[in-house]
């Protein structure tokens, strides 16, 4: 492997370690702790309350876009070569602002039994174990994300002629929401269907 692919893979993996490490620090404790674990999830309460707006907003758009694509295509006769690329450029955005709000509510697929039959430290061992699968995910995310955005900075999206760019930009912003999202997941669990789970 060349270096272009092994540093992402090292940044990665570093700056996982460094947040798993922080975020076990903040978990627990009175003084700095404490306020590091409030300034995150206040951090939280903003990323995933617009990262909730924005999801909203793009499936505003594909829904209208299709709706309006149905309509020219039935009724004019004449399709809009726009719609199409539009709405799944909107879904794509959707899905991945919508990561961070599943990672946050526990919503994602966890290792619920282990969880359910361990505690104490084993039991914080796994949240850590999980947390850190999650953002070695979002970092590469993150990382390749942002190298294919910039790669197809100069195409255009066929119908909407817009650059590429912004359709592949919601890999990187999805993942910087989601990282954000895991964190205040471990410094504060809500898993509220995994309890009512039988």
């Amino acid at each position: 492997m060349n270096a272009m692919n092994t540093l992402p893979l090292q940044v990665t993996v570093g700056a996982t370690l460094a947040v798993v490490l922080a975020a076990l620090w903040a978990a627990q404790g009175e003084g700095a702790r404490a306020a590091v674990r409030r300034l995150v999830l206040g951090l939280d309460r903003a990323t995933t309350g617009l990262a909730a707006i924005l999801a909203c907003v793009a499936l505003g758009i594909a829904v209208a876009a299709g709706l309006w694509q149905v309509i020219s295509r039935f009724a004019t006769e004449t399709p809009a070569v726009w719609s199409e690329a539009l709405v799944r450029t909107a879904l794509v955005w959707m899905a991945y602002l919508g990561l961070a709000l599943a990672l946050r509510a526990g919503a994602l697929v966890s290792i619920d039994v282990a969880h359910r039959y361990s505690g104490g430290v084993l039991r914080r061992g796994i949240e850590a174990a999980a947390l850190a699968c999650s953002l070695s995910l979002m970092g590469v995310m993150f990382w390749f994300g942002w190298m294919m955005a910039e790669r197809v900075q100069f195409q255009e999206m066929a119908g909407l002629e817009v650059s590429m760019s912004w359709g592949y930009a919601a890999i990187p912003v999805g993942a910087l929401f989601a990282m954000v999202g895991a964190v205040a997941q471990f410094l504060d669990r809500r898993s509220e269907e995994l309890e009512a789970a039988v």
